[in-house]
């Protein structure tokens, strides 16, 4: 997943996330600050939201069934993730990966995850802290080793 996945995706679903969060075009508009105008634009297809207003209605929005349905539970790690194209050792505390997570490996109190709707990494820490999520398999699972060698 990059970022114009998550451009079309978001934009595609503009309408249901408006919907299901209970919001006119109007304050929906006010709400993610764009005009009016353009959200109609977004919601017939005619054009795609620009990526600010994707991070707001992915931070705005993120408890809503479509968005948790388009990026798991943690949408914002998605956003992060690609926007900074990984990230490395910026704690967040998690719920450990139960539900939209798949363990690829687990060893030393590390355990590397994939989520499997945006297909992303990330490495968690004994605690579910995550250290580290990236896009890229081999970089992620490169990281993981090296983290398992730390404790030897």
């Amino acid at each position: 997943m990059n970022r114009e996945d998550i451009i079309l995706q978001v934009s595609e679903k503009l309408r249901l996330i408006r919907t299901e969060a209970g919001y006119t075009q109007d304050k929906m508009a006010e709400i993610i600050g764009v005009s009016k105008k353009t959200l109609v634009q977004i919601e017939k297809g005619r054009v795609l939201a620009n990526w600010s207003t994707v991070v707001a209605i992915c931070a705005l929005f993120r408890e809503t069934e479509t968005v948790q349905f388009l990026f798991g539970s943690e949408p914002l790690e998605v956003v992060e993730t690609v926007a900074r194209e990984g990230i490395e050792f910026r704690k967040s505390k998690t719920l450990g990966g139960r539900v939209w997570w798949k363990v690829i490996s687990k060893s030393k109190g590390y355990i590397l995850q994939q989520n499997i709707l945006s297909k992303h990494f990330r490495i968690l820490d004994r605690r579910n802290y995550r250290i580290f999520s990236s896009m890229d398999e081999r970089q992620s699972k490169q990281r993981f080793k090296e983290l398992i060698q730390s404790q030897e």
